[in-house]
């Protein structure tokens, strides 16, 4: 049996024998090392080909934008950014998740709902924990970079309190030992095994912190940020933001910034329509610099299962 594939069966035993958050993650002092010429064959593990010294400032990480916004039915198409759930998403080879939440009705003081701006989408933020638990589990090389942003709108805002109910699942629920809380962005090794979190919430931590602002290219000592979704007449002028942030990462392959460049849309169309429109240009842009030697940053997408060569480019982006 291959070292992937008893890596594989011990962390399935794991999975088996444990239940609930308060348990030790995997530590992985070494990642296996493939012969695998690019990371996309093998989307759950294209991590562990890398080194523990790679910073994630030098690498493309492709995510989801809104990432746990599965069904239309809560909302509308509007609120629909996604067909795969989390699972599925960190199995393709996703490692960015947009997680927005606020209070669970009648759990308020100890638990999050899932939120797309008033819209319940039917998952607890305990559910994202749990398949973020169990595919570490099963992946202990692989990281996830984890925005946590209090959505604003909803009919249970827990307020300034955001903080303390997550300190709730940090502690009281067990939480703590998962999540790796640091005031700069670490290297693959420091990260592996963990979810890496970029807090969007009130509060005084020691943690990666989200540019304040909205619909705009925005910045602070952390992250250079592209994030504009309406407000532009055509879908094509937001790829051609996307395209710009990448030249953006690309002139500055130095820097201390992670770079986040959102694919997605909101403006004039629901958001499946704007991204058909959108990345195609996207992919060509990417596919006229396959020959480029960089680093791209964090990548969002909506329906990356539509979008899968684009998918596969960012984490084959890696092996450049």
């Amino acid at each position: 049996m291959s070292r992937r594939s008893l890596i594989r069966s011990a962390a399935v035993t794991t999975t088996a024998l444990v239940v609930g958050g308060g348990m030790t993650p995997a530590r992985a002092a070494t990642a296996p090392r493939t012969a695998a010429s690019t990371g996309s064959e093998f989307p759950a593990d294209w991590m562990g080909a890398l080194p523990d010294a790679l910073s994630l400032l030098r690498m493309t990480i492709p995510g989801t934008h809104d990432s746990g916004c599965t069904d239309p039915a809560n909302g509308t198409e509007w609120s629909h950014t996604q067909n795969w759930g989390i699972t599925e998403q960190l199995q393709r080879g996703v490692r960015f998740l947009d997680i927005r939440a606020n209070g669970l009705q009648d759990h308020l003081d100890d638990s999050f709902g899932i939120y797309h701006a008033g819209y319940y989408q039917g998952i607890t933020f305990d559910g994202v924990l749990a398949q973020c638990r169990d595919f570490l589990l099963q992946h202990p090389h692989e990281t996830i970079v984890m925005r946590l942003k209090k959505e604003n709108g909803t009919n249970n805002d827990v307020g300034a309190r955001f903080k303390d109910v997550l300190n709730v699942y940090l502690d009281t629920k067990g939480w703590r030992p998962w999540f790796l809380l640091a005031d700069q962005v670490p290297s693959l090794g420091e990260a592996r095994g963990r979810i890496v979190l970029i807090a969007q919430f009130d509060n005084d931590w020691p943690v990666l912190q989200w540019p304040g602002g909205d619909n705009d290219f925005l910045s602070n000592q952390w992250f250079s940020l592209q994030d504009i979704y309406q407000g532009l007449s055509w879908p094509s002028q937001k790829t051609a933001k996307v395209t710009q942030q990448f030249d953006n990462a690309a002139g500055d392959q130095n820097s201390a910034l992670m770079y986040i460049n959102f694919t997605s849309y909101a403006g004039g169309g629901w958001p499946k329509t704007n991204a058909d429109a959108i990345m195609p240009g996207v992919q060509s842009y990417l596919n006229g610099r396959l020959s480029d030697r960089t680093h791209l940053g964090v990548v969002p997408l909506d329906f990356p299962d539509f979008h899968s060569d684009t998918l596969r480019t960012l984490i084959d982006w890696n092996w450049h």
